[in-house]
């Protein structure tokens, strides 16, 4: 992880003082149309929410007023690497629920396994660093480094035990039953044991490199996330029993598909998982020795990133060095099958340098992640309903298969908010991008680019505009968490091409959703702009629930150009319209809308605070929510993962709740909104509320205008609050509660389904 410089740079955006010096996971694992879709199919569903604002705001009238506020009780604060197993469980009891389709349920194992294994490399590591270090600091909740350790171990392991149960006695019995099995060697028939001869002779074999340890050759380096095989053979003349590790090779399918050409596409599938098929080999690979035991492990390393930038001359140079390194991390983790013997698991123990807390006893197959295969199977009756999104209403001529509207034309009629996966991304801001490298008008385009695809059209709109002589900015952040390597990569590629390359500013990562489309119309400029809180990355914009604007306004347009002169030159005293820009002002901007609310609140003008984010963990916009709530302001707040906030505690939170909604989308957009005494105020952007994003990083969020969009986005937060939604109900303790189903057994309302099929509706309705 880039560090921060203590020194402000010249253009002004140095990290605030005080900034936690801690490092947040990343993300694990999209919601509406455009307002007016929105706001008719929610009426109803939000017809008794006034009176339960109301309820709350009543019960706490009496609160009493002081001039100077109470000082906050010791322990409000949840721990947020507890808080974030918490949010893995959450997706583990979607594995678990048998009303979620069958192929989903094992992708959300895969998912589960995947955010566990980041959450180890990162998380994990970061913290035994820091108390390997001395650097460990007492957490906010209260817990020494050394007890946030020990608990969170304890409930990994609890979680990753009742993850295999959940394949094992769940999932695994349920897809057989539907004739997809994962089946072991001597299940296969003769024949199809034959082409997995084959299969290993010719796509296997040649890859693998089998290691002996002896006094000649000590134990070998075990990569990260690699599943391994510990091999036990035997020298028939002498008798002495060696150890050897056989890696498995992660290009290949990890569950090999059994059937082949025909067979493969009928109704039943069946896999052998790749270990299973090297391990029947083994004798090839250990010829003239006795096989006697093998078994199957996997290590997780450390591997998070740091790059000192203010001694790196070339920072993308400083990272593809720093990318090295990280395959030798420290192990944190070391899994091994149940039935292991104890010789095995002492020496793989000793050798990596692990603790017994550190192992984890599975039953094989070891990295569910695996059945992502299994989910990609074309079972249309065992998946989610094939969801198509929709070009925007206001991006079309009303002809659903036609192709989008000039983009410049609708969004100089009027602002368009932007909803995905609902709305198609490919029609609206990819489309946006496109059009603008084709048009002959358009000047210049300014782009900032966290995460996107290899193969991204965004990437070759930049390079076709900039092989067209129009002047491109591209702000890439290369140091985007496990995906630096792609981002080097197409950086590269953009740089070459004739794109004004930058990489942003030392001890601040880029984070924010930003473009800037500079276009001559007559004689004058016009500035198109486009504000998100999801990546440009066309691919998971289809499984990202995300929002965004585009909108020609003048202010907006104002202020991009100045951000962006921030980030690519020298700017320090720049001052904004209608942004909230992190480090600076974005923590401050919103502790001051929150104070507000209460003083709205005191003096009877109406009151109220909505916030959908990722994360909720900054001490200073909590304890701004926790002087609210005493004010008596109705505070919601709809969070995906971690929350260290403690909602519905006697005389500091009674008149919070939080809300947490998963489904077939991430829920990724981030909607602050507040009742402002009747002249609502309601933000969308990129931060969520965590140090690295309002201390560490380039954040943006911009002001919603448009009165029906603004109600859009309160809607939206309101039905995901809603009593009538299925959710996830944090309560007091910090415990999770889902709520599915009401007290006569029904199910509630699925946000994202109802989504779906209002959108559905109304474009049926229309025509």
């Amino acid at each position: 992880m880039a560090s921060t410089t203590s020194e402000q740079p010249a253009n002004g955006l140095a990290p605030s003082p005080g900034a936690a010096a801690v490092s947040d996971g990343a993300e694990p694992h999209p919601a509406a149309g455009a307002a007016a879709d929105l706001e008719e199919a929610l009426t109803e569903h939000l017809a008794a929410e006034d009176d339960e604002v109301e309820e709350r705001t009543g019960a706490v009238e009496e609160v009493v007023e002081s001039e100077e506020p109470a000082p906050l009780p010791a322990g409000r604060f949840g721990d947020r690497e507890l808080s974030w197993l918490a949010f893995n469980q959450r997706v583990l009891e979607l594995a678990e629920d048998p009303s979620v389709p069958l192929l989903e349920r094992a992708r959300f194992l895969a998912i589960f396994a995947s955010n566990l294994d980041e959450f180890f490399m990162v998380r994990v590591a970061g913290l035994k660093r820091r108390i390997a270090a001395g650097l460990a600091v007492t957490a906010a909740s209260g817990l020494e480094p050394r007890e946030v350790l020990a608990a969170v171990s304890e409930r990994a392991h609890e979680l990753v035990e009742r993850h295999a149960r959940t394949f094992t006695e769940q999932v695994q019995p349920a897809l057989a039953a539907e004739g997809i099995r994962i089946v072991a060697w001597d299940e296969l028939e003769p024949a199809e044991q034959d082409r997995l001869h084959e299969f290993f002779r010719d796509s296997v074999f040649p890859v693998l490199t089998p290691l002996a340890v002896d006094p000649a050759h000590p134990f070998p380096y075990i990569s990260g996330l690699s599943l391994n095989l510990a091999v036990v053979v035997r020298n028939p003349n002498t008798e002495k029993e060696h150890f050897a590790r056989v890696k498995v090779p992660p290009l290949l399918p990890r569950l090999v598909r059994v059937e082949q050409g025909k067979s493969a596409s009928g109704r039943t599938a069946r896999f052998v998982p790749l270990e299973a098929v090297i391990s029947e080999h083994l004798d090839q690979l250990f010829p003239g020795m006795d096989v006697v035991a093998h078994h199957t492990f996997r290590v997780t390393r450390n591997e998070d990133l740091e790059v000192e930038e203010d001694d790196a001359e070339n920072l993308l140079q400083a990272l593809e060095k720093e990318l090295l390194r990280r395959r030798f991390g420290p192990p944190v983790r070391l899994e091994i099958t149940a039935e292991t013997d104890d010789h095995v698991r002492e020496l793989l123990v000793r050798e990596l340098g692990v603790e017994e807390s550190e192992t984890y006893v599975l039953p094989g197959p070891l990295d569910l992640r695996g059945l992502n295969a299994v989910a990609d199977l074309e079972r249309h009756e065992l998946s989610y309903p094939t969801f198509v999104p929709k070009t925007h209403r206001h991006l079309t001529d009303g002809r659903e298969s036609s192709q989008p509207r000039s983009i410049f034309a609708a969004v100089r009629a009027r602002d368009v908010l932007l909803h995905h996966p609902y709305d198609s991304f490919s029609t609206s801001v990819q489309a946006f991008l496109e059009q603008a490298a084709a048009d002959p008008k358009v000047l210049a385009i300014k782009q900032t680019l966290y995460r996107t695809s290899g193969d991204s059209p965004i990437v070759d709109a930049l390079i076709d505009a900039a092989d067209a002589g129009k002047q491109v900015l591209a702000l890439v952040e290369i140091k985007a968490r496990f995906d630096e390597q792609n981002n080097i990569t197409w950086a590269r590629k953009l740089e070459q091409a004739g794109v004004h390359v930058v990489y942003g500013i030392v001890g601040l990562k880029t984070h924010s959703k930003l473009c800037l489309v500079v276009r001559q119309e007559g004689d004058r400029l016009r500035r198109y702009c486009h504000v998100g809180t999801g990546n440009y990355n066309p691919k998971t914009a289809r499984l990202y629930e995300d929002l965004g604007l585009l909108t020609c306004d003048d202010e907006v347009g104002e202020d991009l150009t100045k951000l962006f002169n921030q980030l690519s030159g020298y700017a320090p005293r720049t001052r904004y319209s209608r942004l909230l820009v992190a480090p600076r002002s974005l923590r401050r901007g919103l502790v001051q809308r929150i104070e507000r609310e209460a003083e709205h609140h005191r003096a009877g003008r109406p009151a109220h605070i909505r916030i959908k984010v990722n994360s909720m963990v900054d001490e200073a916009i909590i304890d701004a929510l926790y002087r609210a709530s005493q004010a008596g302001v109705p505070v919601d707040v709809v969070v995906r993962g971690i929350c260290a906030l403690r909602p519905g505690v006697p005389g500091l939170s009674e008149t919070i709740r939080v809300r947490s909604v998963l489904g077939r989308f991430l829920e990724h957009s981030r909607v602050f909104a507040f009742e402002a005494g009747g002249d609502a105020e309601v933000y969308i952007g990129s931060a969520d509320m965590m140090h690295r994003n309002l201390d560490r990083r380039v954040e943006a969020l911009v002001r919603i205008r448009d009165v029906e969009h603004q109600r859009a986005l309160v809607d939206l937060v309101d039905l995901s609050a809603d009593a009538g939604t299925a959710s996830w109900h944090l309560g007091p303790e910090g415990t999770w509660d889902r709520a599915s189903v009401d007290s006569e057994g029904e199910r509630l309302l699925d946000l994202q389904e109802f989504l779906i099929a209002a959108r559905s509706n109304r474009r049926a309705r229309r025509r």
